[in-house]
């Protein structure tokens, strides 16, 4: 396939990039910062992109078969100010002008509904959380908003705590819920599960989890 992978340069972009070359897909990753960027293989093309220029973004999506989106605020000023709705709208509306449709966008498992009959530590540390990162997370709930309202074939992927370990393959996806005692995921594995839901038909236009 041929894939367009934004946020590149972040730990679950650059090995969401990694995964999809090991896999033979073709791959066009665009970064702020191309001299930051470190990973190198046949079927990668590196690009800069400004993304508040939607217009900019057009030629990296169009002919794409998919354009995954690992995109996030990184500090609380940058969420409070929304940034991460407002450039995942930018690649919205480059993909509607392409005729691109299939998109996959980074949330997070907060965002989603409550997992039912959570332990009660479970859900006082979601609570805890919720709190300490609120301008976090709404930014988050107002770029799935900014998806509901598209018309692409969108997939809202919400990792919950992220932890740094190699990808097992062996994880929960639950789409539209929360599952039970969903405490981490693997970055690794969460890159895993992108891939695995682009041509998943059953996660268009949903929330995932991805949890262990």
């Amino acid at each position: 396939m041929k894939l367009t992978i934004f946020g590149a340069t972040g730990r679950i972009g650059a090995e969401l990039v990694r995964q999809a070359l090991g896999a033979g897909h073709q791959v066009t990753a665009v970064v702020r910062d191309p001299g930051r960027f470190t990973v190198a293989g046949p079927g990668l093309e590196v690009v800069r992109g400004d993304l508040a220029d939607p217009e900019s973004l057009r030629p990296e999506v169009a002919g794409r078969d998919a354009v995954l989106s690992c995109l996030g605020a990184n500090n609380r000023a940058d969420a409070a100010a929304g940034i991460t709705a407002r450039l995942t709208g930018s690649i919205v509306k480059a993909m509607d002008a392409e005729g691109t449709r299939r998109l996959l966008v980074i949330s997070a498992g907060p965002v989603g509904p409550e997992a039912p009959d959570d332990p009660f530590l479970d859900r006082l540390t979601l609570t805890i959380v919720t709190r300490v990162l609120k301008d976090v997370y709404e930014d988050l709930r107002r770029t799935e908003a900014a998806l509901a309202a598209s018309a692409l074939d969108w997939t809202a992927v919400r990792p919950v705590r992220l932890v740094n370990k190699p990808r097992t393959g062996t994880y929960r996806t639950t789409i539209g819920a929360t599952p039970r005692s969903a405490r981490t995921i693997g970055r690794a594995d969460v890159a895993d599960a992108m891939l695995a839901m682009i041509d998943n038909q059953a996660t268009v236009k949903q929330g995932v989890c991805v949890s262990y």
